[in-house]
């Protein structure tokens, strides 16, 4: 990518797409474009197509989505399958329509089997079921994946697909229930602590496995990939390759809370998938490893949500 070429960053305000806003800027790129939600409404076909003829960007990051963790997933499961396809639909095709350089598309680890071997590689892609709590918007990723792969094989498309670990950090989304793991016990607990709380419940055993990556490094990750000059293969992983258990992940934000109660589960709820790691030797030989442990950046995000509620 060029330093003075037009880059769209779609999902801007968000916890991914603003991450790579700021790694955009960071580098010196000079014209980066960013439509909120009510500057251009992506389950719109009409305005998606008008927005890439106006505007004619050579470069897409397409990072918006709708999100959220096991509760929203599986109580919205038909918004997250429709809204992820419709948007993904409108933008790769639009893409293509108006010939842009290259297009990444920012998938999720959900894709991949709730039973498949770990660590996780790329090939094992569609080889069983997928865990049942959020297989409507696994479904969508894996969509989207798809579309760039053969808009790619059918035209030559030069779009590609990156499946990222579990992110946090900046701009994450702190709502108690919809949230993902670590913003939503982040929340939940600092409120537990705040009433004065002696317990405090955590969904499942506690025991799943799960590997976590700060949006930073994430957002490094993928502008890195954007700015290589060779020929992808259509699905790379991002992540750390490490993961831990939420049982640990929930100790590691009560000591750093100060939280004095207990910690209890919830042995009604779903774990989930019980374990997810990724294989992360494909993007380390193309020359990008993660930086930021668990323990740095759940220190970074603690410090940043705390001063955002108590300002």
């Amino acid at each position: 990518m060029e330093k003075n070429a037009k880059i769209l960053v779609l999902g801007a305000n968000g916890l991914v797409g603003s991450a790579i806003v700021r790694e955009l800027k960071k580098l010196g790129f000079l014209t980066i474009l960013t439509p909120s939600r009510n500057e251009l409404e992506l389950i719109n076909q009409k305005k998606v197509d008008d927005y890439f003829k106006r505007e004619n960007p050579q470069y897409v990051f397409l990072a918006a989505a709708k999100v959220g963790g096991i509760l929203a997933n599986n109580t919205y499961r038909a918004n997250f399958i429709y809204e992820n396809l419709i948007v993904e639909a409108n933008v790769i095709h639009a893409a293509h329509i108006n010939k842009v350089n290259k297009l990444q598309f920012t998938g999720s680890s959900c894709i991949y089997p709730k039973n498949c071997p770990q660590p996780i590689k790329e090939e094992y892609l569609l080889t069983g079921p997928l865990e049942w709590t959020n297989e409507p918007y696994a479904i969508a990723k894996i969509a989207g994946l798809k579309l760039c792969e053969n808009y790619r094989l059918q035209y030559g498309n030069d779009f590609f697909s990156v499946m990222p670990t579990n992110s946090y950090g900046p701009n994450d989304h702190y709502d108690e229930k919809n949230s993902h793991v670590i913003p939503g016990l982040i929340a939940r607990m600092n409120r537990a602590k705040m009433e004065g709380r002696d317990k405090f419940e955590v969904w499942g055993t506690g025991k799943s496995r799960r590997e976590f990556i700060y949006v930073e490094d994430l957002a490094e990750a993928c502008v890195y990939l954007m700015m290589q000059n060779i020929e992808y293969p259509n699905l790379i992983n991002i992540g750390t390759g490490i993961d831990c258990t939420i049982a640990e992940v929930a100790t590691l934000i009560k000591e750093k809370l100060g939280f004095k109660g207990e910690i209890i589960f919830d042995l009604s709820k779903p774990d989930g998938t019980p374990r997810k790691v990724l294989d992360v030797s494909l993007i380390n030989k193309l020359g990008w490893k993660a930086k930021i442990d668990l323990n740095t950046g759940l220190d970074r995000v603690i410090e940043l949500y705390l001063k955002s509620v108590n300002k």
